[in-house]
């Protein structure tokens, strides 16, 4: 422990190193104790063993436990948990009396989380939810460590969702849905890590926004529409223009060209089956005429 009134105190990372060193012995400890328990501890587990034997074969109904091919048994001896790994799956043995045993499921759970409004880095107001898989990977840590993994677990993912939300932007929020994941998925993975909890899998599964934000968007969007339309009609209006100028110069260089279009043009107009016909005469004809008068 550091003492800053001594004038030779240790630094901050030697500080740091010895509470390291001390979570790494809790940890470990918890796995395997070598705590002994006492005289009058195995005075109690002699008598019980006597007693076991005194009352074969039904004792050995009481003695042998199964656990199933997912579970894990933590055996408590006198109260403390006994030495070695976790018991299973098939069966294991206790003492009557002295001993009993908790199972920890060690399949995959999942459990969502509820709807979280949120304020974005843009103040912008949000409604997130979410999923979370997770299982049990050490047994002993989930049992000795924590009173309820899964309701500790449910409670840091709704706290981690909103601190990772809260320092995005909207447009992030709604693009960067597997970086936001994957980013809740360490730190949800780290936080559990004493607790003998690995978080597999974080999923967002819906971003709710506000009733004005949706409409003033979808006006954007409209407007965007719109204008990218209207450039894209122009665009066609002047390309048009100059294909026009082109023909013009090519019928102007033959001028039965021209009547020839005429021609098509009335061809188009009765094969729609129309009852008015328009003939354009020639202006070359209508000049002979005013020759004359």
């Amino acid at each position: 422990m550091c003492i800053s009134e001594s004038r030779h105190a240790p630094s901050l990372r030697e500080c740091y190193k010895d509470y390291n060193d001390t979570k790494l012995l809790s940890v470990s400890s918890l796995e395997s104790p070598d705590i002994g328990i006492g005289l009058c501890g195995w005075i109690i587990v002699g008598l019980s063993i006597l007693l076991m034997l005194a009352t074969l074969p039904l004792s050995i109904w009481m003695c042998i436990k199964i656990v199933k091919e997912y579970e894990r048994a933590i055996i408590f001896r006198l109260g403390r948990i006994l030495r070695g790994r976790a018991k299973g799956p098939g069966l294991f043995f206790i003492l009557p009396c002295t001993d009993n045993f908790i199972n920890v499921d060690m399949r995959t759970i999942t459990f969502d989380i509820p709807p979280q409004e949120v304020l974005t880095k843009d103040s912008v107001t949000v409604s997130v939810d979410g999923v979370v898989y997770y299982r049990v990977q050490n047994a002993t840590l989930a049992v000795a460590n924590i009173t309820n993994a899964d309701a500790a677990t449910s409670l840091l993912a709704q706290t981690t969702l909103r601190n990772v939300l809260g320092t995005k932007n909207l447009a992030e929020i709604l693009s960067d849905r597997e970086e936001i994941a994957h980013s809740m998925q360490t730190t949800l993975d780290d936080a559990t890590d004493d607790w003998g909890i690995k978080v597999e899998r974080v999923e967002i599964k819906d971003v709710k926004l506000p009733q004005q934000l949706q409409r003033a968007m979808a006006a954007e969007a409209e407007a965007s529409r719109e204008a990218r339309a209207k450039v894209i009609a122009a665009e066609g209006e002047m390309n048009a223009s100059r294909a026009l100028k082109e023909a013009s110069l090519v019928i102007a260089e033959s001028p039965s060209g021209l009547q020839l279009r005429y021609l098509q043009t009335l061809n188009t107009i009765a094969a729609e089956k129309n009852s008015t016909i328009i003939f354009p005469l020639p202006m070359d004809m209508m000049q002979a005429f005013m020759k004359r008068d």
